[in-house]
Parts: structure tokens; C-alpha cells; sequence
């Protein structure tokens, strides 16, 4: 494949990149979008606990938080409006110990400061009636947390992307990526050939090579606080079905938001992710099944019951470190 001329590059054809082409090429031509892999959403957006999040991890006023309350019922729409597959779950944070109810506190005062609808603290109780497995002291209730299907959401981005003209090149790796007078040149190697090309406008959605993109153009990752450190997460599967029906999360401890139960959209349970930061990019399950099982029955004894079994590993690039 040999392109020289277009008017906007996007790099990297994850959910965000899909999402972007999806609106740009509403009022734009000439819009590609240029993928190393074989298919979109081989990275990142499949590599995750696929999770409607409520914006209550995040400072307030910041954009993370204003994005994440604003994108959580975006989210809903899009998916009620084009039939893309989700469920409305809700979620409870927990405290096993007396100490950690302070912290579910700050959880709320922040999510009610992001404008979050619906938080409320609960008691043992009200936990045991809802989640009759799980056994704590305290629960933050978070009604808006819910779940959704990576690759359909993918899918319907990447659909109407298409439809407005625009196109995706997979197997298409960008090597070189200079500024020019007019724009930017861009080259690499597209399905086992050289390409170079030149375009007016490049958007860098570039997940995990993000950074090296800047760099490229000139910016440096250092200055400008961009430089990614690679904080992976291992997940496992429960064999067998779990007496849980919402998310269940432990008060945040570390680089993550701790080890958590995520539902998915056929009925069953993964436990996941834990956090640890790495040098390269490997998808291997490297931590223990153990390890999981007693992270989680702080809050859910029954675990011991059910077999775990290795599932996939994400990578989530961070601007902080370990």
C-alpha cells in the first residue's frame, strides 16, 4: 500500500482513535487512520476490565473527573441509542476494617464534588442485601458504575468512521514522523512495504507509543510531563458462578484501584487487575492465582471455593512512576 497525500492522520485505531475518526470525518475528507496491528483494539481497549466508571477516583476539576461524569452518561446514550451491548451494574467500594471507612468518605466527599449522582455509604446490612456474599464493614454505593463490551463499542465507532468516508489501514506502522512547512510527513511500512506520505493535520492516539509519536515531532516527553511508565495488570477467571452481581472493588491501595470482581456480559467473573510496572510489552499472566484469591477474600470468603484461572494482562501507560 502506497498513500502520498491526505489531509488527517490519526495514529492508532484503539477506542480512542476510532472514536475521534468517527467524529472528525463528520465534517472533514481525507481522514485515515493508521494501525500497527492486524485489527483495531488489539491493545489497550481490549486489555481492560471493560468498565463504565462514576468519576470518583479522580480530583476535582480536573480533567480526568470532568471527562469521566460527562463520558459516563455519553456512554449509556450511545449505547441505548445504537443497541451497543452494556449493563448498568452499579458498584460497591468497600472497607473490611474499621480504618478503611475514612477513606470510603473521601471517596464520596470527591465524587459528589465531580457532580456523581446517587453515592451513598451503607452498612453491613444493606451490603449483605444486595451482595449477600460479601462480608464488610462499610460500602461506598455508586450506582452509575456499570459495564460494556469493548469491541462492540469498537465495532459501532469504527462503523460510522467508515460511513463518513473514512479509512482505516491496519498492519500499517508509523517509523518517522517529522514536521514540515505545510504539515507532516509520515512513513513507515504498510503490509510488508515502504510507505511515505505527506498530511495536514496528525492526531496522536497512539496508546502505549504515544510518547515515542511526541517525540518524534520534536517534544520532549520529559519537560512536558509525557513520558509513560507501563503499569500492568494481570486478570483471572472464576470457574464456576460467583454469587455476585455488581462490581465489587476494595478501597484503592497502590499504582491501581486493587483487585477487584468485574461481571461481564455473559454472567460470568474476573478478578483483577493488580498493578506492577514493567520495562516492555508482554500480555503473559505473570502473577499468581493465589495471590489473587487472597486479596479478594478480605471481602468475599466464598472465593476459596471456586477455581481461578489465568485470563489476559493489560497495560496501562502512566505519567507516574513505581
Amino acid at each position: 500500500m502506497r498513500m502520498e497525500e491526505m489531509n488527517i492522520a490519526i495514529i492508532g485505531a484503539g477506542v480512542v482513535g476510532l472514536a475521534v475518526a468517527a467524529k472528525i470525518s463528520e465534517r472533514n475528507e481525507g481522514v485515515y487512520v493508521l494501525e500497527k496491528n492486524a485489527r483495531y483494539g488489539q491493545e489497550t481497549s481490549t486489555h481492560n476490565s471493560g468498565v463504565i466508571h462514576s468519576g470518583i477516583h479522580y480530583p476535582h476539576n480536573s480533567l480526568k473527573a470532568r471527562l469521566c461524569v460527562k463520558g459516563n452518561s455519553m456512554i449509556y446514550e450511545a449505547c441505548e441509542k445504537y443497541k451497543i451491548p452494556y449493563r448498568k451494574l452499579g458498584k460497591l467500594t468497600v472497607a473490611v476494617e474499621d480504618e478503611e471507612i475514612a477513606e470510603l468518605e473521601g471517596l464520596m466527599k470527591t465524587g459528589e464534588e465531580n457532580g456523581v449522582d446517587g453515592l451513598r455509604i451503607i452498612n453491613r446490612e444493606d451490603v449483605r442485601k444486595l451482595e449477600p456474599s460479601v462480608e464488610v464493614e462499610r460500602a461506598l454505593y455508586s450506582p452509575s458504575t456499570g459495564i460494556v463490551e469493548p469491541d462492540e463499542l469498537m465495532n459501532h465507532f469504527y462503523a460510522q468512521a467508515i460511513n463518513n468516508g473514512a479509512v482505516l489501514a491496519t498492519k500499517t506502522e508509523v517509523k518517522v514522523l517529522k514536521k514540515v512547512d505545510d504539515g507532516y510527513e509520515v512513513a513507515g511500512v504498510s503490509a510488508g512495504e515502504k510507505f511515505s506520505l505527506r498530511t495536514k493535520t496528525v492526531v496522536n492516539c497512539a496508546g502505549l507509543s504515544s510518547a515515542e509519536m511526541a517525540k518524534m515531532v520534536g517534544i520532549d516527553v520529559d519537560k512536558s510531563n509525557y513520558r509513560q511508565h507501563y503499569c500492568k495488570g494481570d486478570y483471572f477467571r472464576v470457574v464456576g458462578k460467583v454469587p455476585v452481581k455488581m462490581l465489587v472493588y476494595p478501597v484503592p491501595k497502590g499504582p491501581g484501584l486493587g483487585i477487584h470482581l468485574t461481571p461481564d456480559l455473559a454472567g460470568t467473573i474476573r478478578l483483577g487487575p493488580n498493578a506492577y510496572y514493567v520495562k516492555d510489552v508482554d500480555y503473559q499472566v505473570q502473577s499468581s492465582g493465589e495471590e489473587f484469591r487472597e486479596d479478594v477474600r478480605r471481602f468475599l470468603p466464598c472465593i476459596s471455593r471456586y477455581q481461578l484461572v489465568p485470563d489476559f494482562a493489560g497495560i496501562r501507560p502512566k505519567l507516574q512512576g513505581p
